[in-house]
């Protein structure tokens, strides 16, 4: 339903819900999770603590909330920057410095939010599932770019247990993911392992990199995220022979 559609009741609801997770948000960037607070959003706000519960029901309610639009903006960010590569005829190797350089640009821009999603686990909370689905379709435009790769013999061990996973009777939906982003692979094992093989090389070499940068562990050191990035990402090509 559009907000033209809705009542001003449910308008006026979700601009109020809006209005918490940005104050939420503020929070986070202040002092990460562990300075998240209803009581005092509520306060912030002019609301009473129960009034407040109306909108979330509890601070994991406000979590979820803020987990899933990180997920679904990140993996916007990821989709555009995929849909631009393609249309300028890059490369598989381009289209993973691209897909890299965003991913990075997206978590350096929202420290706070990207942490939220990828840094420590919150103390009691247990995210719904489905956060998986989510962050898939971050990682989902990585896909296509390693299924036709050629990985060496460093990586070999990752692409044997990507095809195992595959084969799983219990993991159909890894199949099912594969097959979404990578439609080309379809009823090609050896490629869609290669495919899901580079996707999560890919999401380990990312989160070392930008995880640190994005934790500010590289101030006082004499590189830049962006150099370190393009290095990684260009060993990792070479470890495929993306061309």
């Amino acid at each position: 339903m559009t907000e033209a559609q809705q009542g001003p009741r449910a308008r006026y609801r979700e601009q109020t819900r809006a209005e918490i997770k940005e104050a939420a948000l503020r929070q986070l960037a202040d002092g990460g999770v562990a300075a998240l607070a209803l009581t005092r959003i509520a306060k912030d706000m002019g609301l009473s603590g129960p009034a407040l519960y109306r909108y979330f029901a509890n601070r994991d309610d406000l979590l979820n909330a803020l987990i899933r639009d990180a997920y679904d903006d990140a993996a916007t960010a990821m989709g555009v920057a995929a849909a631009r590569s393609e249309a300028a005829g890059h490369g598989p190797r381009e289209r993973l410095r691209s897909l890299a350089t965003a991913y990075r640009a997206w978590a350096i821009g929202e420290p706070h939010r990207y942490l939220l999603i990828q840094g420590s686990p919150v103390p009691g909370y247990v995210a719904p599932a489905d956060t998986l689905e989510r962050a898939r379709a971050v990682l989902g435009p990585f896909l296509p770019v390693f299924a036709g790769g050629a990985p060496g013999a460093g990586v070999a061990p990752v692409v044997a247990q990507m095809a195992a996973w595959l084969g799983s009777e219990s993991e159909s939906a890894v199949g099912d993911w594969v097959a979404e982003y990578a439609a080309d692979v379809t009823g090609d094992p050896a490629a869609s392992a290669r495919a899901l093989a580079g996707a999560v090389l890919a999401w380990a070499q990312l989160h070392g990199s930008v995880g640190l940068e994005a934790a500010g562990q590289f101030v006082g050191m004499g590189h830049d995220g962006d150099i370190l990035l393009a290095a990684q990402t260009d060993m990792l090509a070479d470890a495929f022979a993306l061309g």
